[in-house]
């Protein structure tokens, strides 16, 4: 019996092994399907970046748009952010070092510690892109910092994520409507906060706003290019939330027909 007991112990745990596995192979099958999106996405803008006549154009019935619509001018406040000594230098890592990378560790939380959250979130974020995309694709825009009256702050101190010209590098520069900097941030907020329980995920709220102010303060997007992707992503969110969230209430439900038809099974026999 001793022996028994042992040779057990000693042998693996086959269904906790299978767990294991599978939870690794959705973790490599997700990222994958991601970094897929990612490059269709960037695929898409390089095929569109060929527009700098119709771009231009855009921006300056854009900032005719926002005048009339009362909205204050990008430059004036960049102008006064600009005197505010190292404003501009932190504003520039936040646009290079916080989109991407935060999106993408919430993302993996959400996957392992928030399956349910992670469903909606894939689908949501990638709804956004994709309507993004589209966006880029028919109306070019080209960004502030490419317009008189204002200041390429990356360019000006060396932390340009794109270079010096319209060609530089492999990214479409004028893909600014909508900015997915303001859509991506809302949503991670909106992420968090519903995946969350301590009363300090408010303070994600912060995220949006905060990527808001640095894409004006940078000069890579307008006022509307935010609101734009806020009013897009707004009801990407609700939309997959109602959905996900019909098919977690029916659950229960069907759990519980499962287990009384289970139980009652004996007592037949």
């Amino acid at each position: 019996m001793a022996q028994m007991t042992l040779e057990r112990v000693g042998q693996p745990a086959l269904p906790e092994l299978d767990r294991h596995r599978r939870g690794s192979w959705r973790i490599v099958r997700e990222v994958t399907l991601l970094a897929v999106l990612f490059g269709i996405y960037n695929l898409g803008r390089f095929l569109s970046a060929e527009h700098a006549g119709s771009a231009f154009k855009h921006a300056g019935e854009l900032t005719r748009s926002e005048a009339w619509l009362g909205l204050p001018s990008e430059a004036v406040v960049q102008h006064h952010a600009l005197q505010v000594h190292g404003l501009a230098r932190v504003a520039n890592l936040y646009y290079a070092g916080v989109h991407f990378p935060l999106t993408a560790i919430v993302l993996l939380w959400l996957m392992i510690r928030r399956p349910a959250e992670y469903s909606k979130a894939r689908w949501a974020l990638a709804s956004l892109t994709g309507l993004a995309l589209i966006g880029h694709m028919f109306f070019p825009l080209a960004p502030p910092r490419m317009m008189p009256g204002w200041v390429d702050t990356g360019v000006l101190l060396g932390q340009s994520v794109y270079g010096p010209s319209t060609d530089s590098g492999i990214a479409n520069q004028f893909a600014a409507m909508p900015s997915l900097h303001v859509g991506w941030a809302f949503m991670v907020a909106v992420f968090l906060i519903r995946a969350t329980r301590s009363r300090w995920r408010w303070l994600w709220i912060a995220h949006p706003l905060l990527t808001f102010t640095v894409v004006v303060v940078t000069a890579n997007h307008y006022w509307l290019d935010g609101l734009v992707a806020i009013a897009l992503a707004l009801p990407l969110v609700l939309i997959f939330d109602s959905q996900t969230g019909a098919v977690a209430t029916s659950s229960p439900a069907r759990t519980r027909r499962s287990t009384t038809r289970a139980a009652a099974a004996p007592q037949r026999e």
